[in-house]
């Protein structure tokens, strides 16, 4: 299940542990979603596995070859501009070449695992089904079924309504073992926190900043944070709060949009008849464009990098913006405390900071908010679903250690009859 690469580390450390299980008879990795940390090695683990098939939802199957693509293209560059010497770990060639053993299904659709070799020593092959996790376009959950036991797999989940995609399908799901996320494990929710509230606090800081002719940057990942605020943007037009102007957005981002648009007649989803590229004027940033462009007259960007990393045109506009008052930076998703939007963040008004490393020391007057926008469930919610589906063993990973401690001492306290295990890298686990 998945073949993603660790989002803070680089070249071959951000791979998983492949050398343990080469001598596995593989028969197929099955994908939860397009996001890099998820399916960014995927060709290396078919390099060890060629004769594996990849199994994913339908809608992941409309993303997966571009954000592949995509992962060489940022590679490259990194390999260009850090000197990180293992970069690309694939190539455009490679991508294209293992294309044809990708494979997308409807969710809810009963799959055979292993329909592509025979069955093992007489035993049917396990089966597989993809459950909407609300997470972004093609997320799933995976439920496997064994001949005895079944296995859920959440992937990363939102069970709250998001603006585009509804909230996770996992209301009948029951399993032996439960494999679980924890990105939100270290994070309480605030006891009068509502998505709808953060939304809209998001619009009047946006009114503000255009009514005082400030331009607005809002770093968002390329697939499913863009698509969000667009859609925010595209309501506000829709309502005469905004004016019909140019959306400056990148070339990824506008790429995963238009498939949000296309495909919008397969996904479940609020505003179904809503096409992002119809209500908004979106205008691509063209390399070197941002340098030259004026910053006056309320510009508004969506633009890839929620991180803000060095050589990205968030990172640049960032340190265009951050010098005025007039202007605005707002997240809309995490950013780690060791980047220059972790870092940003952290930035306190009027005082200097350093921002990167090329960039060196900074001071911030800008206008600065974070809005919490997450498509990960809460922990609450998460713990939850665990009562809901009641397993014999949880496995809880994706998730800070603190995270995963956290979950692991509530379902102790909560459900002591559950077995609960942390898996650490490399590490063989009974869950029988």
């Amino acid at each position: 299940m998945d073949a993603g690469a660790h989002p803070k580390r680089d070249g071959r450390a951000s791979m998983p542990l492949f050398d343990l299980i080469k001598r596995e008879d593989l028969d197929a990795i099955a994908l939860s979603h397009c996001h890099h940390d998820h399916v960014g090695t995927l060709p290396v683990a078919l390099r060890y596995f060629p004769k594996a098939h990849v199994l994913m939802s339908e809608l992941s199957y409309f993303l997966i070859e571009r954000v592949l693509h995509n992962s060489v293209n940022v590679m490259t560059r990194q390999r260009d501009e850090a000197g990180i010497k293992d970069y690309p770990l694939y190539s455009h060639d490679e991508v294209d070449d293992i294309a044809p053993r990708f494979q997308g299904f409807k969710y809810n659709r009963v799959i055979d695992w292993a329909a592509f070799s025979k069955s093992r020593a007489g035993f049917p092959s396990p089966t597989l089904e993809f459950y909407d996790a609300g997470h972004t376009l093609g997320s799933a959950g995976m439920m496997v079924r064994g001949k005895r036991q079944t296995l859920f797999y959440t992937g990363d989940v939102s069970f709250s309504d998001q603006t585009i995609l509804k909230g996770a399908r996992f209301e009948d799901v029951k399993a032996d073992v439960l494999i679980m996320e924890t990105t939100r494990g270290d994070r309480a929710p605030k006891p009068d926190f509502s998505r709808a509230n953060e939304a809209d606090r998001l619009v009047k800081a946006i009114e503000l900043a255009l009514k005082r002719k400030g331009s607005i940057l809002i770093p968002a990942f390329a697939l499913g944070r863009t698509q969000e605020i667009l859609a925010q943007l595209a309501l506000l037009t829709r309502a005469g709060r905004l004016k019909r102007q140019p959306i400056y957005i990148g070339g990824l981002g506008r790429v995963f949009t238009e498939i949000y648009d296309l495909e919008a007649h397969r996904t479940h989803r609020q505003h179904s008849a809503l096409q992002l590229r119809e209500t908004l004027n979106l205008v691509v940033m063209e390399k070197g464009q941002m340098e030259k462009m004026k910053l006056t007259g309320g510009r508004i960007f969506v633009i890839t990098a929620g991180m803000m990393s060095e050589n990205t045109a968030a990172h640049e506009l960032a340190v265009r913006m951050m010098g005025d008052e007039r202007h605005a930076i707002f997240f809309v998703g995490y950013a780690d405390p060791d980047t220059p939007g972790g870092r940003l963040k952290a930035a306190k008004p009027g005082e200097p900071f350093v921002f990167s490393g090329s960039a060196g020391e900074v001071t911030r007057r800008c206008e600065l908010d974070d809005f919490d926008l997450t498509a990960h469930a809460n922990r609450d919610e998460l713990l939850n679903f665990v009562g809901h589906v009641s397993p014999r063993t949880v496995l809880l990973g994706h998730g800070a250690e603190s995270s995963r401690q956290w979950f692991a001492e509530q379902i102790r306290i909560r459900h002591p009859k559950i077995k609960v295990i942390l898996p650490q890298p490399g590490e063989s686990v009974e869950v029988g």
